[in-house]
């Protein structure tokens, strides 16, 4: 997994713009801001969806609340479907929303995952007529992306045949996410009778240790010989307890377990019940995502690349550890795809989460540019020769 870490950039100043280019970069940046500024945990997305979808009607897209809950825009008419999928929905913490005096936003949601897609719709609102003219282009700010039920994309997915997909999260703005691992979510809980503890036998926190004991041993054999996180298992506690009432004994965990590309959540998931079950452990799981992992040279790719590298960057790939919707649309969606966005991807779900307004500027030029370029070539391909 590598670093998100913004380098010095070069965006012009304001001063160097027109004074029609500064009215658009205002615009843009009014769009991310008071889209940050409107609370939207999972599931609570109603008001950030109508601001959205307000702002795109404004400026050119024909938009709408689909029945996901979802703000969903389209602009062009030609033949060739680009689908930027980003989420509107975030975790908890509020993190009072504002502008510092060296143009960073703070805020809830600047990173992860509201700044990646109103990248989305910037540049899609920046687009030529005549890229307009040779491709249909959907932004989708998803709704509880943060949620395990990934309820917007999921809607997403059945309804639209896209020929290339840009998932919105942050990447930094030279940065390509190609994939992310997968994910598996167990439940383990253990209910014994009560008894001495001066007698023998083991407790049910014993139990639940010695299964939790059992799982992390398996997950660090698979890829031990690996040199890289991304082809291994990981596996954390992410809840631990235990508790009686004089006549029986419980204790719980909750096991998050990160899956590498080749091992399917259904085929860890009995693994892991193998392991534990012997100790009178009931386990449930959920979470199920299979780790995806995209090709890097393609029309999409090609096309962001160039358009970094002519705004003085040099491309660089990168897979995830987490999950995004990448994990979820990719079955049904296998087409040119790749994750985009502006921002530190280690700012995630932090109190620090901030997005460096320059930054985001010059992603909005690089996208736009890229989806210019993309829209040409699909055009290229299809012509009659």
């Amino acid at each position: 997994m590598t670093s998100d870490a913004t380098p010095p950039n070069s965006v012009p100043p304001s001063s160097a713009l027109t004074p029609a280019q500064q009215q658009a970069q205002q615009d843009t940046r009014t769009l991310l801001i008071e889209t940050v500024r409107i609370p939207s945990l999972s599931g609570e997305e109603g008001a950030a969806a109508k601001f959205v979808t307000d702002w795109m009607t404004a400026h050119g897209f024909a938009a709408h609340i689909d029945e996901a809950g979802n703000a969903v825009g389209e602009r062009g008419s030609g033949p060739y479907m680009v689908a930027l999928l980003g989420h509107i929905d975030t975790v908890p913490g509020n993190i009072p929303v504002h502008v510092d005096e060296s143009g960073v936003l703070h805020g809830r949601g600047s990173v992860d995952a509201k700044g990646p897609f109103c990248t989305f719709v910037a540049a899609v609102a920046a687009l030529p007529p005549e890229a307009l003219a040779q491709a249909r282009f959907v932004c989708i700010g998803a709704t509880e992306e943060e949620a395990p039920s990934s309820k917007g994309a999921r809607h997403a997915m059945h309804t639209l045949s896209p020929d290339a997909v840009l998932i919105g999260e942050p990447s930094g703005w030279a940065g390509l996410t190609l994939g992310y691992k997968g994910r598996l979510v167990a439940k383990l809980r253990v209910t014994k009778d009560n008894f001495h503890t001066a007698g023998e036998g083991s407790s049910a926190a014993d139990d639940l240790t010695e299964a939790w004991f059992r799982i992390r041993a398996w997950a660090a054999s698979v890829g031990a010989d690996s040199p890289g996180i991304f082809d291994r298992v990981q596996a954390t506690l992410q809840d631990l307890g235990a508790s009686g009432d004089g006549l029986t004994q419980t204790a719980w965990a909750s096991v998050g377990l990160r899956l590498p590309l080749g091992l399917a959540p259904y085929a860890a998931q009995e693994t892991v019940y193998d392991a534990a079950s012997s100790l009178t452990t009931d386990i449930t799981f959920t979470g199920h995502e299979s780790a995806v992992r995209h090709p890097k040279d393609n029309a999409l790719t090609r096309a962001l690349r160039t358009a970094i590298r002519a705004q003085g960057g040099t491309p660089t790939f990168k897979v995830k550890t987490g999950t995004s919707d990448m994990n979820v649309v990719s079955e049904l969606w296998p087409v040119p795809t790749l994750a985009y966005g502006p921002g530190d991807s280690s700012l995630d779900h932090t109190p620090e989460e901030r997005l460096d307004l320059a930054e985001y500027d010059r992603a909005v030029l690089i996208l736009t540019d890229a989806l210019t370029r993309l829209a040409q070539t699909a055009a290229t391909a299809s012509a009659p020769s």
